[in-house]
Parts: C-alpha cells; structure tokens; sequence
C-alpha cells in the first residue's frame, strides 16, 4: 500500500497555532497517513539571528506536535546542516519511506507565490504534490507554470505568524493563545526572545 505523507518544513520559529492548524486541514483534505514537520537549519531564503536556536526550535516542534498521533518531527534538515534545499529533503525522505510513497508538500500562500526563486523546484514538483494553504495577509498568486502542480486547500483564516509573536515577546506582551500551552511555557523557562 502507499503512503500519503504530509511535508511542513520551516523555520517554525516559534511553532504555531496556525501551522497546526495548516498540517491538519491538508492531513483531513488529503487523507495524509503521516504529517512530518520539518524545522529547517538555516532556511535558504531568510536571515537567521543568534537567537534562532535549530535545537530550540526543534524541542518546541516536538512538544507542539505530541498530542497529534498522526504527526511527527524530523531532524533530517537540522542534522544536514547548513542550507536547507526542499529538493534534498523530499529525495531523502522518499528513500526512507519508499520510492513509491506519495509525498504532499505542505506550504502556505505566501511560501507558494516565491516558487520561482526556489532551487530545483521543478525537480522537486516532480518529486511531490503541492499543498497550498491560503494565508489571510497573502493573496492566492501562484506562478502560471506550476498551477498544474498544486492544489489548494482553505481554511478559516488564521492571522498568526512566528515574526509577530517574536514582536510581542521582545515587547512583552501575551502570546496566549497563539501558540500551544507547552510551547509558551518552554519559551518563558527559557528567556527566548527576550
């Protein structure tokens, strides 16, 4: 039988509400078996700061995901190191779960409308299926050659983005709600963002 696996990947820095809310909408739509989330090392398109630990992003993904039966988390990109290509993560998890499983890359409205600046994307969308989730400040702008590839789920708008949260705990304001409970009590232990 194949098996339909669900890819996040991201900087996930924090992980959100909303990327749960993401990973489960295409995991229901698509009837993905498995959604593996994917903190990145260094992301290939963004600026990393010393903050952004890889480890800490990774504890924090891991508890944000435990309640999920259905969800997982790799270090596949962090143990890699360096950049993270999409194209080199989508081959090696193909190899660990078999060439003929079917691989659904799961992307928000905004990742969608930059395709044309990834490496190899047109490898990497012969390599899997694109899922794309509209994002509330992100209008559906999907490049015309690739339209073909990639599929769009909707969901209730869910305005919540990790540079927002970062904001509100450099100025010390709440974040409840915005993240899971365990995710914002690891982020106050440990004094992030501060």
């Amino acid at each position: 039988m194949t098996i339909k696996i669900g890819i996040l990947g991201g900087t996930f820095n924090p992980i959100h509400n909303g990327h749960l809310l993401i990973a489960e909408a295409a995991k229901q739509s698509y009837s993905l078996q498995k959604v593996i989330f994917i903190p990145c090392f260094m992301p290939p398109h963004k600026e990393t700061g010393v903050k952004d630990s890889p480890e800490a992003r990774y504890a924090m993904t891991s508890m944000a995901v435990a309640e999920y039966p259905c969800f997982m988390v790799s270090p596949i990109e962090i143990e890699r190191k360096g950049k993270s290509y999409s194209r080199d993560t989508i081959q090696e998890i193909k190899i660990s779960y078999g060439l003929e499983s079917s691989i659904y890359f799961i992307a928000g409205t905004d990742t969608i409308a930059e395709l044309n600046i990834w490496k190899d994307i047109d490898e990497l969308l012969s390599l899997c299926r694109f899922i794309g989730v509209n994002r509330p400040a992100y209008p559906l702008n999907i490049p015309e050659r690739y339209k073909e590839k990639i599929d769009i789920v909707n969901i209730i708008g869910v305005d919540i983005s990790s540079s927002e949260i970062r904001r509100k705990l450099s100025n010390h304001e709440s974040i409840q709600g915005l993240v899971p409970e365990c995710v914002e009590k690891y982020i106050d232990s440990h004094g992030l963002y501060q």
